[in-house]
């Protein structure tokens, strides 16, 4: 069989429709992964035999109806896979479990084929993968440079060619680094969007498990097969309607990025990194991407929180009782990190919170009026010499932009932006608060299609993505044409519950305008009609979603929401009208073209 150049979701389907089969593409893969070995990106590969039973279950399972069937992937050794050991790296620590983690037990449901546990930071502690007594984790374009970490052996693995996807965790950045590393997409989901139940935490409160995909459109899909609410984990939350699969698509309506100023940018030293990420903004700018600087200051200021703060007590506790009683089996660099673990006070965490809770609402202030935070994924790119040379500071380093989003509750994806002169990957990171997940992959997929950078180690060119268009839904865009105008009787209800008028226009002339005649707040109604219809003027206000049920609540008949169709062509929600409340004492106003233009003739009366 030939090696198959193609592990996309479609080039997999493709794969199989051509006669493979998933016992021949698995077996193929462990081959190459052998040939790998000195990357370093597995601990356990599956054998024949272990593998087996999930082939035996495949076949029973009609491809059609099983949206990953076949699809091969790779899971971080520190979540759980049946009957395989789970060890974090830490051969003291391990243990066989007898059921796979919730989210990795998904996967399996929609047919996707394990291929091995990956190599990781011990209890996911470092950013760089070097710290596994496995070895240190080598970069898939140059074995020379770190990985990334802790995540490191799972994105190395679909970067080499290995696998569709992986799963990583991600409480600082984990499933960031190593996806700009290696040229991945990184999601870093909502906080409990995917179960934590069977992974063994670094800080149980923080923790995300993560995906690493080619391509924007893969990550989408995994992301779907693996969420769902999980009855078990505390932590575990409900995805709403307008994040789920559906609301994934391209993002088209006019996008706003906030950026770090320079005089808060970082690259310690690595002017093709900082080169890169000037080539990356200039392209986006290109595409007509708005950019704002934001202030940058409070979300490094959370970022020093988790290292340097009382959170650390809680990888203290994800380790007990081994750093208490064989501390000498902890990797030396992640015992140094855990170990003072034990000794912030409760004290200490209140007022660290304290402190969280101010620098919130800071940062969620600098969030008010951009789509998204872009910043650097990372800021250099170090060799491995370097990283073991200095493996606190390096380490920290590498956090600089990355630390802050669970402690904030953001979601996060990395995407590939360019290529240094060197031929090593870049990329930035997309950032915005909880269950923004589908619109942040959204703004990923456009920017993929506009950069139509290669995939991974860069021997495949960017298929099509979706092409859907899809816009923010967690604001609504609503016409109004009356007593819900800026400076009019009603518009404090627009603006108590958070709208900002962002349009003048007109409807597009398909409308009659009626003065309802009613004796208190006077109202109009705006009526769809098939003949003499006229535009009419509205304002556009953009609405918290969250928001509009208690809105629709206090409109009275005959007025309601629905459908308005503007000038432009755009149809957006808005104020109209029954058939009916062009009758009775209703006063045909439509020659006014607007209410406003109404109300000005009455005064003059």
């Amino acid at each position: 069989m030939k090696t198959i150049k193609d592990l996309t979701l479609a080039g997999v389907r493709k794969c199989y429709e051509n006669g493979t089969t998933p016992g021949q593409l698995m077996a193929e893969l462990r081959e190459q992964a052998l040939s790998l070995s000195e990357h370093n990106a597995f601990i356990h590969l599956l054998s024949a035999e272990e593998l087996q039973p999930w082939l035996d279950a495949l076949e029973q399972r009609d491809p059609a109806q099983t949206p990953l069937w076949g699809v091969p992937f790779v899971l971080k050794d520190n979540i759980d896979l049946a009957g395989i050991p789970t060890t974090a790296a830490c051969e003291a620590f391990a243990y066989t479990p007898e059921e796979s983690a919730f989210v990795v037990q998904q996967l399996l449901d929609a047919g996707a084929l394990p291929l091995g546990k990956a190599n990781l930071d011990q209890f996911a502690t470092g950013l760089n993968g070097t710290r596994s007594p496995w070895g240190a984790c080598r970069n898939s374009f140059d074995p020379s440079l770190v990985s990334g970490g802790s995540s490191a052996g799972s994105a190395v693995s679909v970067a080499l060619g290995l696998a569709t996807f992986s799963l990583g965790t991600d409480t600082a950045g984990s499933g960031r680094i190593p996806a700009a590393f290696n040229n991945l997409i990184g999601v870093k989901p909502t906080r409990g969007l995917l179960s934590a139940t069977g992974v063994v935490p670094a800080c149980r409160s923080l923790d995300c498990v993560s995906i690493f995909a080619l391509h924007a459109d893969d990550a989408n899909a995994v992301l779907a097969a693996a969420e769902g609410q999980d009855a078990i984990d505390g932590y575990s939350r409900l995805n709403p309607y307008d994040n789920r699969s559906q609301a994934y698509g391209v993002f088209s309506a006019p996008l706003t990025l906030g950026v770090i100023p320079d005089a808060q940018l970082k690259f310690f030293g690595d002017a093709d990194y900082e080169a890169a990420y000037r080539q990356s903004i200039s392209a986006l700018q290109d595409q007509g991407v708005q950019l704002k600087e934001i202030d940058y200051a409070p979300f490094d200021e959370v970022a020093r929180l988790l290292y340097e703060g009382p959170w650390v007590a809680e990888r203290y506790v994800a380790t007990l009782p081994l750093i208490e009683e064989q501390p000498e089996a902890v990797f030396p660099v992640v015992r140094d990190i855990i170990a003072p673990g034990g000794k912030p006070s409760a004290a200490e965490l209140f007022k660290a919170q304290y402190r969280l809770e101010d620098l919130r609402r800071r940062c969620a202030a600098q969030m008010s009026d951009i789509d998204a935070l872009l910043t650097p994924t990372a800021g250099r790119f170090f060799s491995i010499d370097e990283m073991l040379a200095e493996p606190i500071k390096c380490n920290s380093e590498l956090g600089y932009y990355m630390n802050f989003m669970n402690l904030l509750d953001m979601a996060a994806i990395a995407v590939p932006t360019a290529f240094t002169p060197k031929g090593l990957p870049f990329g930035i990171t997309l950032g915005a608060p909880a269950f923004s997940d589908r619109l942040l992959l959204s703004i990923a997929n456009r920017i993929q299609q506009h950069l139509s950078l290669p995939l991974a180690s860069g021997s495949q060119a960017l298929p099509p993505l979706a092409q859907n268009e899809v816009k923010r839904s967690d604001h609504i865009e609503l016409a109004v044409c009356g007593a819900h105008l800026d400076g009019m009787p009603l518009n404090w209800q627009l603006r108590e519950r958070g709208g900002e008028l962002i349009e003048c226009t007109q409807t597009s002339a398909d409308y009659r305008f009626f003065d309802l005649n009613e004796r208190a707040v006077k109202r109009p109604a705006l009526v769809r009609v098939d003949n003499d219809g006229v535009a009419i003027e509205v304002e556009i206000w953009r609405l918290p979603a969250s928001e509009l049920g208690s809105f629709l609540r206090g409109i009275a008949a005959p007025l309601g929401l629905g459908k308005v169709s503007l000038c432009n062509g755009a149809q957006v929600s808005g104020f109209i009208a029954e058939a009916t409340a062009g009758s009775d004492k209703a006063i045909d106003i439509s020659h006014f073209g607007g209410w406003r233009a109404y109300q000005s003739s009455l005064m003059q009366a």
